[in-house]
C-alpha cells in the first residue's frame, strides 16, 4: 500500500516542463502553450563610443527609424556567461601534442596555461544579444476571465495548432522577422536567426546554467523527446 501511495504521490508532482510556457520548438520557431510564436535573433554589439560624431549620428538615427517603422513589440534580452573556453583549450592541447618542434610545444603549453589562469582569474564573462520577435493572432483582452485564469491555474494547457495554421502564422512571424532584420542591418549589427536546434541549446543554457557547460545536448535528430 505504501509503494503505490508513494508512486502516486510521485506521479502527481508535476514536471518543470509543465511550469514551462513552451509547448513546442519546430521549424525554427518557439510555439507557447498560448498558441502565439516566437523568433529568436541573435545580434551582434557595436563598441557607441569608439564611433565619432557622424557615425554616432547616423547610429541613433537609424536606431529611432527602426523604432518607428515596427508596429508590434520586441524584446531585447542580454545573456551574461561565464565564458567557456575548454573547446579552445583542448584544441591547444591537441596542437601541442602534435607538434615536432620542442620550443613551439613548450610555447604552446605556456599559451595554454596563461589563458587558462586568465579567465579563471578574471572570471571573463561573455555577453550575447537577442531580439525576440512574437507574433500574437489574437490579443490578450479579447480573452475572457476564465480563459485567462484557466491559463493561470493550469499553465500545462497547449492550445495545439494545426499544421496549416501554423504555416499561416509563421508565414506572418517571418514577415515581422525580415523586417527586424533589416532594420538591425541598417544599423551596421549582424543578424543571425537562431535555428531548432540553437534555439533548443539556448533554453536548455539559459534553465540549466551549471550543467550545461560540462553535459551539452546531443544533436537535433538523437533527441528523444516524450510526448
Amino acid at each position: 500500500m505504501q509503494n503505490k501511495s508513494a508512486k502516486r504521490k510521485k506521479q502527481a508532482i508535476p514536471s518543470t516542463q509543465h511550469h514551462l510556457q513552451i509547448a513546442e520548438i519546430q521549424h525554427d520557431t518557439v510555439v507557447l502553450k498560448d498558441g502565439t510564436l516566437r523568433a529568436v535573433l541573435m545580434v551582434s554589439s557595436i563598441n557607441f563610443a569608439l564611433k565619432n560624431e557622424d557615425e554616432q549620428t547616423a547610429i541613433v538615427s537609424s536606431y529611432v527609424s527602426f523604432l518607428n517603422g515596427l508596429d508590434h513589440p520586441l524584446q531585447i534580452i542580454v545573456q551574461s556567461r561565464e565564458l567557456y573556453i575548454k573547446p579552445y583549450l583542448d584544441k591547444l592541447l591537441q596542437r601541442e601534442r602534435e607538434q615536432s618542434n620542442e620550443l613551439l610545444r613548450v610555447q604552446i603549453a605556456d599559451y595554454r596555461s596563461f589563458v587558462s589562469e586568465l579567465v579563471d582569474l578574471g572570471h571573463i564573462m561573455s555577453k550575447q544579444f537577442y531580439v525576440i520577435v512574437p507574433f500574437d493572432p489574437l490579443s490578450n483582452k479579447k480573452k475572457s476571465f476564465w480563459a485567462r485564469l484557466t491559463e493561470v491555474v493550469n499553465p500545462a494547457v497547449t492550445v495545439k495548432l494545426k499544421e496549416e495554421r501554423f504555416l499561416k502564422r509563421k508565414q506572418d512571424l517571418d514577415a515581422r522577422v525580415r523586417q527586424v532584420q533589416a532594420g538591425l542591418s541598417s544599423m551596421g549589427l549582424e543578424v543571425v536567426q537562431l535555428d531548432t536546434q540553437s534555439l533548443i541549446e539556448l533554453f536548455y543554457s539559459t534553465y540549466n546554467p551549471d550543467i550545461a557547460l560540462t553535459e551539452h545536448l546531443p544533436p537535433l535528430e538523437a533527441i528523444q523527446v516524450e510526448k
